[in-house]
């Protein structure tokens, strides 16, 4: 009886401690986190590609009438709800579209809502035509009559397809003419020379094959030609030329500079109070905005460096400065020095990874110190070298502060490399996609011409970056293969 009394029962429980210990919970936070960091990327991206290829897309051409009488032709870009009234009657949301209405001369906008209860008709019809203007963007309407520089009529409303009409702007260097077009009222008419057509198609009359060719001629026009009608249309060119110069002078300058300020730390300097406070100083450099260095840019590089060079070699030339001013030479130096502490930290890591024994191997076969770190240490450190180009290289080209003040400009009037003795032509201005992407992103008056040229520049930067870095790691996994004892 006494032992049953005394007989107790061990319920067993989860090891709660034990659970703690493996560190369970933390490796369920650490994978919600890269889940949560995946998925931010994976939206921005899908918005950026989403956004920005369907821009090139040739949308159809409605024509739309309001119960005021008014008619528009008009490309929808989007749908919304109107925010309800403060009575509180829980009623149907109204709505509204925005259409591209063009005309931007006539109208005196580019874009407007229409709430949908106002619309009495929408149609696509088929002669409705699409004219790329280089001046006031796009105009819609109809064909009336097509002229020669005689003001006499080659063709009239019945010209067969965009295709025939395109031929015909398209000999505008033979043939200096012009054409009429009504608008969606029925009432106004608009005469445009050829000269100032860039393009003309009828999108609602367009095969599947013909609006493929005319997405892809738009997409090659945004990667070969130059912005117009305040970089809200035409291509940017002149940016991608820009930047990718820009982050190779760059990369020029803070590599070797990098690599041998390394080299002095980790092989040469003795360890000391001076050397640490020298390393402080360059991790603390990590630390320092950019719009920092962009004044020091402007002190010393230009006012210092620049105006003693014009004082030097172009006296003949002042007081109009041509080093002494913003240019591409210095605004990629003032990036390097900007990107310059990621390549020493990176750098040195890379050398201490080096194994002792190549080292000691090296030194045991007679080679001096500086035959050791050429032939043992450089070529097992490159991948990490590498590596932090390869961060330099991806900071450098988004950054733009620095750049505003330094030499990048709105409009380039010439490319820092032409045809012109002496070709390359360090001194001058230039665009940059990431300057063009704040530019028109929020310089632009028309915001939501603006938008479409956000996505899309942003896209191609991104994609600039993409291989540039690719081309690096192709590099540093090759020498990793080849150097098996670096580590990175």
């Amino acid at each position: 009886m006494a032992d049953s009394e005394n007989t107790t029962f061990k319920v067993s429980f989860p090891d709660i401690p034990a659970f703690k210990k493996q560190g369970i919970p933390f490796i369920w936070l650490t994978g919600m986190a890269l889940a949560v960091v995946i998925l931010m990327i994976a939206g921005m991206i899908t918005l950026v590609l989403v956004k920005g290829l369907t821009h090139f897309w040739p949308a159809d051409l409605w024509l739309i009438q309001t119960k005021s009488g008014e008619s528009f032709f008009g490309i929808f870009q989007q749908h919304e709800s109107i925010p309800e009234s403060s009575s509180g009657q829980k009623e149907k949301a109204p709505t509204r579209s925005l259409f591209q209405i063009g005309g931007r001369d006539i109208y005196g906008l580019d874009f407007r809502w229409f709430d949908d209860t106002e619309l009495v008709q929408r149609v696509r019809p088929r002669d409705a035509m699409v004219i790329e203007r280089m001046e006031y963007g796009k105009l819609f309407g109809t064909l009336m009559e097509v002229r020669d520089q005689n003001n006499r009529s080659i063709a009239g409303s019945g010209v067969p397809g965009s295709v025939h009409l395109e031929k015909i702007i398209s000999s505008k260097k033979r043939i200096r003419g012009s054409i009429r077009v009504m608008l969606a009222d029925g009432k106004t008419t608009k005469e445009l020379r050829f000269n100032q057509i860039v393009r003309v198609y009828r999108p609602n009359a367009m095969t599947g094959w013909e609006k493929i060719s005319l997405y892809l001629a738009k997409i090659w026009e945004f990667l070969s030609a130059d912005p117009r009608e305040s970089n809200t249309e035409g291509g940017v060119f002149p940016a991608i030329f820009g930047t990718v110069m820009m982050v190779m002078i760059m990369t020029v300058a803070v590599v070797p500079l990098g690599v041998l300020a390394a080299l002095y730390l980790h092989e040469y300097a003795r360890e000391g109070f001076v050397v640490r406070q020298v390393r402080l100083a360059v991790n603390n450099l990590a630390g320092v905005p950019s719009i920092v260095f962009g004044m020091f840019g402007l002190g010393f590089f230009i006012y210092f460096v620049g105006a003693g060079i014009d004082r030097l070699f172009f006296s003949a030339r002042l007081p109009t400065p041509t080093f002494g001013t913003g240019g591409i030479l210095w605004a990629s130096l003032t990036l390097a020095l900007l990107t310059l502490p990621v390549v020493i930290v990176a750098t040195e890591e890379s050398l201490a990874s080096v194994p002792l024994a190549n080292r000691e191997a090296a030194l045991a076969l007679s080679a001096t110190k500086f035959q050791m770190i050429r032939h043992v240490v450089l070529p097992h450190a490159s991948p990490g070298i590498l590596t932090g180009m390869i961060l330099a290289v991806a900071r450098g080209a988004g950054e733009v502060a620095p750049l505003m003040i330094t030499g990048v400009v709105k409009l380039a009037p010439a490319l820092p490399v032409d045809l012109t003795f002496p070709f390359f032509h360090p001194e001058r201005k230039f665009m940059h996609l990431g300057f063009h992407i704040y530019d028109v992103g929020f310089q632009s008056p028309n915001v939501e011409a603006a938008k479409p040229m956000v996505y899309t520049t942003a896209l191609l930067l991104l994609l600039i970056v993409l291989i540039l870095n690719a081309a690096a790691i192709t590099l540093r996994n090759r020498l990793r293969k080849r150097y098996r004892g670096a580590a990175l």
